[in-house]
């Protein structure tokens, strides 16, 4: 076994080493579904700026992604293929102009959308890219009055209630939404016949319970001094200064595809043309964002290069690449140019605090998180006491992180304090992962097992005994927990299993047996572990019915972090890394990280490497170093 492990570890890093960028990052795919190359396509034909090249590339990626049954799926194992998607493919390959509604394909796509109700049943951000290109009426779209921009921070809904990521897609569409905004040209494809005439009752009831919400929205109203026009004006201007703010030096709005889009719409609204600079970069921002995957090109949502690094980094280190080989010392160099040194969105709730997080991605500058901060500061622990510049940048991102923690005890991805339940209410897919960042198992884990690893806090710390009280109260009946961030009850019960191991939980504590046990039991005949992205829809443990390097690696992970000694489930698990971590094959590619239940799915090309790598490194020195 040991012979096997050395190898594997040895294989992966020697990939590692050769795939490192010239600035010490990683930049390994951060690859979604198809909406983003949908998008990409409808921008520029939108805009008449014809990039024949890119468009032909999006196009082959898009068709090269369909169903034979005509629509596209949001992963393998969906039972059948989304709507939405479905939607957005068939408008964005119409209006590329290299694809005919006559062919075979196309036919198959419009009765796949007819047979599930048309364009009526889409999802709220699928009708919205139809009203501005004139294919939906906006009447149809319940608008959030664009006074809401204005309204104080002690009103009961104010616009900075919603989560940062539902800020920064809102704003460009209040103004979109004020100005009943279309663009169209000659050769707009006409989508009429994509209409069913079917109502969607349950969405008419979620309509009028956010209905009787905004109606609530007049008595701020009446608070308001001004004439109802200039608060209009006023607001208009706030939510284009709200945008303007944010722009990273890219052109992109917070790194966000989707809002960066959307802002691009917003901006020629208020009479920005392409000749405007911040229009030209906005643009190139989202080109940008174009990465090469096999011979295909997709428009990423956004990139992943310090999510990336900093994991990496610190496993190759766990793994035995000392901190003085180059790889190492130029990743660390990369991230500690990439700690924040701005104020962003995150400080109204948090005023009392100095800059000190890292974002996602490497054009973030505002935007920090606190599993992108934890990340970082494991990967350069080692070189803070050889290196003062490391101790400052160390200390800083430590009391960033701690002061980030939520009044509950649990931490959230972006902000403090964002998470007022009935937003869930909104008629938008999806409301409760874009609208609010709560608390969650993930999160909380993470930053736990950071403190309780790599640094000198104890179980006795305040926030540490608020974070582990957090989690016994959130755990699930049969044992485990929900991930946000990740697919999703292994993800958050490997967060929360090895947060809670960092400050010596064993398994004479009821959470922790209750958790190994529950794992224990889904392991698959194979050795490993596998679940499916349905688990977060119908919101319990779904099996994939196949094992996958990541999903096996958390579980694996998560067991060798509380046990005294190695068990069958561990052999068999760490012998199943081992034999088929060089697999290629759908599994390999399934989404283990989703932005959006039921519509947001993230396969990253890193983790076949990261949680292998952690997860063999640690077997090994926990077992075979002692």
């Amino acid at each position: 076994m040991k012979d096997g492990i050395d190898r594997e570890i040895n294989r992966i890093i020697s990939i590692l080493i050769k795939d490192q960028t010239q600035d010490g990052s990683w930049d390994y795919a951060f690859e979604t579904g198809i909406a983003t190359d949908a998008y990409m396509i409808i921008l520029l034909r939108s805009f008449e700026i014809n990039d024949e090249m890119l468009i032909q590339a999006v196009v082959q990626r898009i068709t090269g992604k369909q169903e034979d049954s005509g629509s596209w799926k949001l992963f393998h194992d969906a039972e059948e293929g989304d709507l939405s998607s479905t939607i957005q493919a068939y408008y964005a390959l119409l209006y590329s102009g290299y694809v005919s509604k006559q062919e075979s394909r196309m036919r198959a796509a419009k009765k796949f959308i007819l047979e599930k109700g048309g364009i009526e049943r889409a999802e709220t951000f699928t009708k919205t890219l139809l009203a501005i290109t004139g294919q939906y009426p906006w009447k149809s779209l319940l608008p959030l009055p664009i006074e809401i921009i204005l309204f104080p921070l002690s009103a009961p809904l104010n616009f900075y209630d919603f989560s940062v990521f539902g800020r920064a897609n809102i704003a460009p569409l209040l103004i979109l939404s004020h100005f009943k905004y279309t663009k169209t040209i000659s050769r707009t494809p006409d989508l009429s016949d994509l209409f069913v005439h079917n109502t969607d009752t349950d969405l008419e009831k979620r309509n009028e319970d956010w209905r009787n919400l905004l109606a609530s929205m007049k008595h701020q109203f009446q608070k308001m001094t001004d004439k109802p026009a200039d608060l209009k004006r006023k607001a208009v201007r706030g939510a284009e200064q709200y945008m303007l703010k944010r722009i990273e030096p890219d052109g992109t709005l917070l790194s966000y595809f989707s809002s960066t889009f959307l802002m691009i719409f917003a901006l020629n609204a208020l009479g920005y043309t392409l000749k405007n600079p911040m229009m030209v970069k906005a643009i190139n921002g989202l080109r940008n964002m174009a990465v090469q995957i096999g011979d295909d090109l997709h428009m990423q949502y956004t990139t992943a290069n310090v999510w990336n690094t900093a994991l990496l980094s610190h496993v190759l280190q766990g793994a035995g690449v000392p901190q003085s080989h180059n790889v190492i010392q130029r990743a660390n160099r990369y991230l500690l140019s990439r700690q924040h040194t701005q104020f962003g969105d995150w400080v109204l709730r948090n005023a009392n605090t100095m800059p000190g997080g890292w974002g996602f991605s490497s054009i973030n500058t505002i935007n920090p998180d606190v599993d992108d901060s934890t990340a970082s500061l494991r990967s350069i622990c080692e070189v803070t006491e050889e290196q003062p510049i490391y101790q400052q940048s160390w200390s800083r991102g430590i009391r960033w992180i701690l002061s980030m923690q939520n009044d509950d005890g649990g931490w959230p991805a972006f902000e403090r304090g964002v998470d007022k339940k009935w937003l869930a209410l909104a008629p938008i897919q999806g409301a409760e992962y874009l609208l609010l960042d709560p608390s969650t198992a993930d999160l909380t884990g993470r930053t736990l097992e950071f403190f309780g690893n790599y640094s000198s806090m104890n179980k006795d710390h305040p926030a540490i005994k608020k974070a582990l009280k957090w989690l016994k109260n959130n755990q699930r009946k049969e044992g485990s927990w929900y991930g946000r961030w990740g697919i999703c009850y292994i993800y958050g019960t490997w967060a929360a299993l090895t947060g809670m191991a960092a400050f010596r939980k064993t398994t004479t504590d009821p959470s922790i047996k209750k958790a190994a046990d529950w794992l224990q039991s889904i392991q698959n005949p194979d050795g490993g572990w596998g679940e499916s992205c349905k688990s977060d829809i119908e919101r319990k443990y779904v099996p994939l019915r196949e094992s996958t390097l990541t999903h096996t690696a958390w579980a694996v992970d998560a067991l060798i972090a509380y046990a005294d000694n190695s068990t069958q489930e561990i052999e068999k698990g760490i012998a199943y890394l081992i034999d088929q971590g060089e697999k290629e094959d759908w599994t390999t590619t399934y989404p283990k990280g989703q932005g959006m239940a039921g519509g947001f799915y993230i396969h990253y090309h890193s983790y076949r490497y990261i949680w292998p790598l952690l997860t063999l490194s640690n077997y090994r020195r926990k077992f075979l170093e002692q």
